[in-house]
């Protein structure tokens, strides 16, 4: 059971999806205390539902796990919407921005050749 509950942990998609919600829980530390309720949970809740959906999904079938890798195909989206407002807003620097940004492509393509291959 344990090999089960522990095997997404070895999916590539994942470890890429926690070193984005890593990233981003160390960037939001940064923001002004004003966003403390509202752009910074948004943006941490989005990176966090990356990682969780990928997780839900594994262990579900096929069609369902493709479901939960298109939520967390969404929420990769939200998280680069809020990481382009926070550089506009000069919450974060471009480099920062390019650091993410570049991740959240990464984990963004993972996803997608993921889901591809659930249907082949």
């Amino acid at each position: 059971m344990q090999n089960n509950l522990q095997g997404y942990q070895k999916l590539i998609v994942y470890q890429k999806s926690k070193k984005l919600v890593l990233f981003i829980y160390a960037l939001t530390k940064r923001y002004p205390k004003e966003e403390l309720y509202i752009l910074l949970p948004q943006m941490r809740r989005a990176a966090i539902s990356v990682m969780a959906n990928i997780v839900e999904g594994y262990s579900k079938s096929k069609k369902e796990f493709c479901r939960f890798l298109d939520i967390s195909i969404g929420s990769s989206t939200e998280v680069g919407v809020y990481l382009e407002l926070s550089l506009e807003l000069n919450y974060i620097n471009k480099n920062d921005f390019e650091k993410g940004f570049s991740l959240l492509l990464e984990v963004r393509k993972l996803l997608y050749s993921f889901k591809k291959s659930l249907k082949s």
